[in-house]
């Protein structure tokens, strides 16, 4: 059962919530785009439902407001060190279907993949999640393709139709702040709006031959790609991040340990020690980050880690298509095996 909100009593419930937690949701940001006179998507904190961007899929992920960029592992001076305070509020983040499956891969990589990530941990604990509505689809998505065009689980629904809001809570704690507002509202029923179907269609490939690692679609592939890393950063599953040493002007014996996030795309990621380095050429790169998200990580965990958001199709310059990548090394495995 749900609720059916006017503005007036929207406003107040989100001013309710802002009290106990931050409210961070996609927020249309005009003129900020890569190109002159252009609008972006990111996320943002928000007060009010009019804040929100509900038509279009955002630009950037949940992740960002999520995981930080730069994230502050711990200080240290000559003969200690400290972890920084914990957040005090909780974190309510809007996000749709897709990116609500991508929450359970970030979990299974800090959580459930050996010992927890403190870090991680700590903010997930304070974490709550407000599904958005994907009544059509977007562009470049396939999440019908990948299982994720649809959730359950989770605390609270939440859209805009017209003047009012239509809301279901299923985490208990979000009704106990929203009392004041939802104690005088009649319930309702209430179905959240799914993506049935999109315009792109992937076919995962099943039992991958030693064959797919050398094919000359890679080749193709890497001559056009820059190794600029922004399909890495706009990815709501992508984990990876380098470490680095901040040292303070004042004192070259103090300073912080910070994780950073970084690009198995870029010049440099798999540098070592002793001048060696893994996957010079950009094709080696792509090919690791397909099979990594469609093959490596299923084959470890049962379910592939992409979850078909289109992102990386709509922010990379030189107009690669990753859903079509999976296609041709489905047909080119097929080719293979006749």
């Amino acid at each position: 059962m749900g609720y059916r909100l006017s503005k007036t009593d929207g406003d107040k419930l989100f001013a309710l919530w802002s009290k106990k937690g931050d409210l961070f949701a996609p927020v249309r940001m005009e003129g900020e785009g890569c190109f002159s006179d252009t609008d972006v998507i990111r996320y943002g904190n928000v007060s009010s439902p009019e804040e929100i961007e509900w038509e279009t899929k955002s630009d950037y992920s949940f992740k960002e407001a999520f995981l930080p960029v730069n994230e502050t592992l711990f200080y240290f001076t000559e003969d200690r060190t400290g972890v920084p305070k914990e957040k005090e509020k909780e974190i309510l983040i809007f996000l749709r279907a897709c990116d609500f499956h991508a929450v359970k891969r970030l979990d299974q990589i800090y959580l459930h993949n050996g010992g927890e990530d403190f870090y991680y941990k700590r903010l997930r604990d304070k974490a709550k999640f407000i599904l958005m509505p994907c009544s059509g689809t977007c562009d470049s998505g396939f999440c019908a393709s990948m299982g994720t065009n649809r959730c359950e689980c989770y605390d609270s629904y939440m859209s805009l139709e017209g003047d009012e809001i239509i809301l279901d809570i299923q985490d208990e704690q979000l009704k106990l702040w929203g009392k004041e507002v939802l104690e005088h509202i009649e319930e309702t029923a209430v179905v959240p709006d799914f993506a049935e179907e999109n315009k792109e269609y992937v076919t995962l490939p099943k039992n991958l031959s030693n064959h797919s690692f050398s094919l000359e679609l890679w080749k193709e592939y890497g001559d056009r790609c820059i190794g600029c890393g922004r399909c890495n950063f706009v990815c709501p599953t992508c984990t990876c991040f380098t470490m680095q040493d901040i040292f303070y002007r004042d004192n070259g014996n103090v300073g912080e340990r910070r994780r950073v996030w970084a690009s198995c795309q870029v010049d440099g990621f798999t540098d070592m020690a002793g001048g060696h380095s893994y996957r010079k050429d950009q094709g080696e790169r792509m090919r690791f980050k397909v099979m990594h998200k469609i093959y490596d990580f299923e084959k470890r965990f049962g379910y592939p880690m992409c979850v078909g958001c289109g992102r990386c199709d709509d922010v990379c310059p030189e107009y690669i298509s990753y859903s079509n990548c999976i296609n041709r090394l489905g047909k080119e495995e097929q080719n293979h095996e006749k």
